[in-house]
């Protein structure tokens, strides 16, 4: 009955030992609460982590082919992505690695040496031989008694850096699609602006030959002439540093899909100037942090930290291993493997530092500090990410005002050239008029475009700050 208990006693002893740990216990850190607005909602909950789950083919929203025929190279294709899926694959081994201490370690390591002992040796005696063979064949096994924690804390800091180079890879992986978006949606306001210059271009031209005509036939002036030549030229030289531009924006593309930007060809396809951004719900704070992997990475990475302070901890105390050893050993190859050639050993053993000049405590707040550090970059990415859904709410709200009086603003330019054009051709007012007009009109235009680029484009960003994916409103 007294061994039974000191049985039980030793089982419970070494449990207690075993769930021993010196790291903290990990709280998610807090961030700044939400809006009363938003608290007041009847679908107010907390944040869930979502980051893992599928954010579907957002792109596809934007009802574009080539956009999606792009996009779906971009996955398989891009180097940065593939890069990012090894450093996956270095995290889940090194989790493995940090696994394999919960195991022992066993080393096998036979031996056969001819060995002559010198006479004048103070271990020699004339009973034994100067010279003699020795045959080994041994298995040690090595094994840490996980006391502290140490392997545990090891382990799971290991596990939480696996999870954020996942999320990682799927920030990546959203920013690299939401780049090839960009870029995409840049190259069709490209087309459709290089449209509209040499559409000016050709104009222009014509605007020269009729300056030209009036000042041969005596009707017009030789200024009228030279301030259409000038005009003619700067239009011009805004076409070819558009297809400077567009050749760059097709070039970014191609390294997106991982194709040489010397190969890679895409046609050109004016953005019609009917396009819209499609509606985007942002939801509520909740969800925005559910699925930002770039918020999930951050937060995995403070848990990591806080593992790494319970490894630092433990080093304080002793290291506690079991060591054994088994195998056979003789003189003679024909008596090695035998019962008499049995060797053994069990036992376990101790290390514990008593002088270390303050390594140990260096160590500790290092990692203290460490976990402070990851808790500032987890509230500063929350920060940001709110920050970028803010922006893009803004710029799609404002932007859209502004192409509604940008609009108004072609009409008027358009009908005042065609006014000025009347004037000059009827004799009644200066070629300078008409240059006015016609830049008005140009710059109109264009500022369109460029507003229609930037509704598309913090449509995309929008996507991306909101962590993929959204619902309809």
């Amino acid at each position: 009955m007294n061994r039974v208990r000191l049985s039980a006693v030793a089982v419970l002893l070494a449990g207690a030992l075993w769930a021993c740990s010196f790291a903290p216990r990990y709280v998610k850190p807090q961030n700044a609460p939400p809006a009363a607005a938003f608290q007041g909602e009847a679908d107010w909950k907390p944040a869930q982590p979502a980051d893992a789950q599928h954010r579907g083919q957002w792109w596809e929203r934007f009802e574009d082919p080539e956009l999606n025929a792009l996009e779906a190279r971009v996955t398989a294709a891009n180097q940065n992505l593939k890069a990012a899926f090894a450093r996956l694959q270095q995290a889940r081994a090194q989790t493995r690695i940090a696994r394999a201490a919960y195991f022992p370690t066993v080393t096998a390591g036979p031996a056969v040496t001819r060995t002559h002992t010198s006479l004048n040796a103070p271990t020699f005696t004339n009973t034994k031989p100067d010279t003699f063979n020795d045959f080994v064949l041994d298995a040690d096994l090595s094994y840490e008694i996980d006391v502290w924690g140490r392997v545990r804390n090891s382990v799971a800091s290991a596990h939480a850096g696996e999870q954020a180079s996942a999320a990682d890879l799927a920030t990546l992986d959203l920013g690299t699609h939401a780049e090839l978006a960009s870029d995409y949606f840049e190259l069709r306001s490209q087309d459709a602006q290089q449209d509209l210059l040499d559409k000016t271009v050709t104009d222009y031209g014509r605007a020269l030959e009729l300056a030209q005509s009036l000042y041969d036939g005596g009707a017009g002036l030789l200024s009228d002439v030279d301030q259409a030549k000038a005009q003619l030229e700067t239009a011009r030289t805004q076409a070819a540093d558009m297809r400077l531009s567009r050749a760059q924006s097709a070039h970014a593309i191609a390294f997106l899909v991982g194709e040489s930007a010397s190969t890679f060809v895409i046609a050109p396809q004016p953005l019609p100037v009917t396009t819209l951004p499609p509606p985007i719900d942002p939801g509520l704070p909740s969800a925005l942090l559910e699925r930002r992997p770039d918020v999930a990475a951050a937060e995995r990475r403070v848990a990591a930290a806080n593992s790494q302070i319970g490894v630092a901890r433990a080093a304080y105390f002793p290291v506690f291993s079991l060591l054994g050893a088994i195998g056979f050993e003789s003189t003679g190859a024909g008596s090695w493997i035998s019962a008499p050639s049995r060797m053994w050993s069990i036992g376990p053993s101790a290390i514990i530092t008593a002088l270390d000049g303050g390594l140990h405590r260096a160590q500790t707040a290092q990692a203290r500090a460490a976990y402070d550090e990851q808790v500032a970059d987890y509230r500063s990415t929350v920060l940001t990410a709110y920050q970028e859904v803010e922006d893009n709410l803004v710029a799609l709200h404002d932007l859209e005002l502004e192409s509604t009086s940008q609009s108004a603003a072609v009409v008027a330019t358009a009908a005042a050239l065609e006014q000025a054009q009347y004037r000059y051709e009827g004799g009644e007012s200066t070629y300078l008029e008409v240059v006015t007009a016609e830049n008005a009109a140009l710059a109109a235009r264009l500022a369109a475009a460029n507003i229609q680029l930037r509704r598309m484009t913090a449509s995309v960003l929008l996507v991306k700050a909101l962590g993929g994916g959204w619902h309809n409103p």
